[in-house]
């Protein structure tokens, strides 16, 4: 009967072990998934955290410098609704405020996330010297912006798409470090829409303005 019981425990200690060790790798592999889940951005149950743990300084400069771009673009959109006279800006200007004001909220949820400052209307964001006068390339400064809201016409079209694609411009070279030296993902992504988008939107804006 002894021999049988330590049979009977040995055999029981076994299937405990077992059991243990299933568990254990079970869990690892649980664990190793989640990781790998964490890593595609936007499909993960806690993309805060992913945001969080997944972007870099560069990420942060460019939504805090982009953000203020857009605002700037959308302003000078916003101007040719009234003051345009070509049915080609006018829809190209809502084309420009259809695209950007939505990767503005984007990228203001980003920041939130990430813990960081979301620049306020107006701001402009100190440091990112670009040989523009506002510190940005392709900004416009406060003359440029007025002297843009006192012109209507054919002289406001001309202005607008001249300042435009300066402005464009700047927005590419802003996403192109990015595309560089981002760590996010979702950053880069837009960075990549951005510089294809308003590519494209430069060569359409030369051509109207005969340098096509």
């Amino acid at each position: 009967m002894s021999t049988t019981r330590t049979r009977r425990a040995a055999l029981m200690a076994a299937t405990v072990t077992a059991a243990l060790v299933l568990a254990a790798c079970g869990g690892d592999d649980s664990d190793s998934g989640d990781a790998s889940h964490g890593s595609g951005h936007g499909t993960s149950s806690s993309p805060s955290a992913d945001t969080a743990a997944a972007h870099n300084a560069q990420d942060v400069s460019f939504a805090q410098g982009m953000i203020p771009h857009h605002r700037q673009a959308l302003e000078m959109a916003q101007l040719a609704a009234a003051r345009a006279s070509s049915a080609d800006v006018k829809s190209l200007a809502a084309r420009i405020e259809k695209a950007q004001d939505p990767e503005i909220k984007t990228m203001s949820g980003w920041l939130k996330s990430w813990g960081e400052e979301v620049p306020e209307a107006g701001a402009s964001m100190p440091g990112m010297d670009h040989g523009s006068q506002s510190g940005m390339p392709g900004m416009m400064d406060d003359g440029d912006m007025e002297e843009l809201g006192k012109a209507s016409g054919e002289d406001f079209d001309t202005m607008f798409l001249t300042m435009m694609v300066e402005h464009h411009e700047g927005a590419v070279d802003m996403a192109g470090t990015e595309k560089a030296k981002g760590r996010y993902a979702a950053a880069t992504a837009m960075a990549d829409d951005i510089i294809t988008g308003q590519t494209a939107e430069i060569t359409e804006m030369n051509k109207l303005l005969g340098k096509g």
